[in-house]
């Protein structure tokens, strides 16, 4: 297709068709589905007064959208993964204003992925220069995207845009049979450990029940939300995500929503939702009722490795942070996001930092890689 690009800002992404928004993705990835961003809008979990303000970038060849990037503008830095705290610390400092700033990616979910929606890096490319663009003509402080795939970040030029990486800890499927072949490729130890977790939770007599958004009764639904709102402020944290959305997934999503339910003599007893594509689970929310020893790993890890194997998936990816998931056959995974701040000497001061920051990770990133609990690694490294 031929003829000018226009880039144009939505603030809201009911101003873009489902359709159109939806034959840009790359994949199945189910956190960039119009029906999950736009559900987040509709449903009350993205509003001003939380931080968040659509700010959706759309790039148009005529009247035919050719590529968008779901983009918000934010009041804060909540909900996003990638802290950057310190750095609106150092503006206040100075007596300058951090926000608002620009963010590309998903809130609330810490997921890697494609985040611009264009099938050529023309478009791409075109994109990125509409964020920067947005920053200086709107004084805006800088510009976020968050868990870029390594597909794409090849496509950030390294003069404006600043790499910052973290580790995420995921499982990947190795072409294991069942769940006892997963655990005979652990050290002895490992293998034993979890044996033992799995075991505490079945002395308790706790059934394991897996359930897709539409198979989710009235209850089920009021109970996932009650049990994740009681994680979040246990923790001092915001619940963002309201009951409205979690029933919009399952009914807009169905078969990409799945619920890890724990029940004691038909009582509910704790939950983890996770959302899937057809290659990998994502493991977003936990909430219990009742402490049960082990029951955490065995709803939020180890049912979610069974799903992997019986569903043929590829990946389990069970959400930010958690050194702890090693032990349990989690290798740790690079993540990255691309910075750009309008301000140049906050950009060069931020570019050190963050070069620095990187040496740490990478010398951290090795202690990680030595603590695998699969025996082939072990081998290899002591070979």
């Amino acid at each position: 297709m031929s003829g000018p690009l226009r880039l144009r800002v939505h603030e809201g992404l009911d101003q873009i068709p489902a359709a159109d928004w939806d034959a840009l993705r790359p994949d199945d990835n189910p956190f960039l589905a119009h029906a999950f961003l736009a559900g987040l809008e509709r449903q009350g979990c993205i509003q001003p007064e939380l931080g968040w303000q659509p700010w959706h970038l759309g790039a148009y060849r005529g009247e035919t959208l050719v590529g968008a990037l779901p983009c918000y503008l934010k009041g804060n830095s909540h909900g996003e993964f990638v802290f950057d705290w310190s750095w609106a610390e150092a503006y206040a400092r100075y007596g300058l204003d951090y926000y608002p700033k620009l963010l590309a990616g998903v809130p609330y979910s810490p997921v890697t992925g494609p985040r611009l929606l264009a099938r050529d890096e023309t478009v791409a490319q075109a994109l990125l220069l509409q964020l920067r663009s947005e920053c200086a003509r709107r004084r805006f402080s800088s510009a976020h995207v968050n868990f870029v795939d390594s597909v794409q970040a090849p496509w950030f030029d390294s003069e404006h845009w600043l790499e910052r990486n973290d580790w995420q800890f995921h499982w990947h499927n190795a072409g294991y049979r069942d769940f006892d072949d997963f655990l005979a490729a652990l050290l002895p130890k490992k293998r034993k450990n979890l044996r033992q977790e799995r075991a505490k939770v079945a002395a308790q007599e706790v059934e394991l029940l897996t359930l897709h958004g539409d198979e989710l009764s009235d209850e089920d639904w009021r109970f996932v939300h009650t049990c994740y709102s009681a994680t979040f402020e246990e923790k001092g944290n915001y619940p963002a995500l309201t009951e409205g959305f979690l029933r919009h997934l399952g009914q807009t999503m169905p078969r990409s929503l799945v619920v890890f339910m724990a029940r004691r003599r038909g009582q509910r007893l704790a939950m983890a939702l996770c959302l899937r594509s057809s290659s990998t689970l994502y493991g977003r929310y936990w909430g219990s009722l009742e402490e049960v020893p082990g029951l955490h790993f065995e709803t939020c890890y180890y049912q979610g490795i069974e799903y992997c194997l019986r569903e043929g998936l590829s990946r389990f990816e069970p959400g930010a942070q958690g050194q702890h998931k090693i032990a349990r056959g989690f290798l740790p995974q690079r993540t990255r996001s691309f910075h750009y701040i309008q301000r140049e000497n906050f950009r060069s001061a931020i570019r050190t930092a963050l070069q620095a920051e990187r040496d740490d990770l990478q010398r951290w990133g090795e202690q990680l890689q030595l603590q695998s609990p699969f025996a082939a690694a072990v081998a290899q490294l002591s070979a």
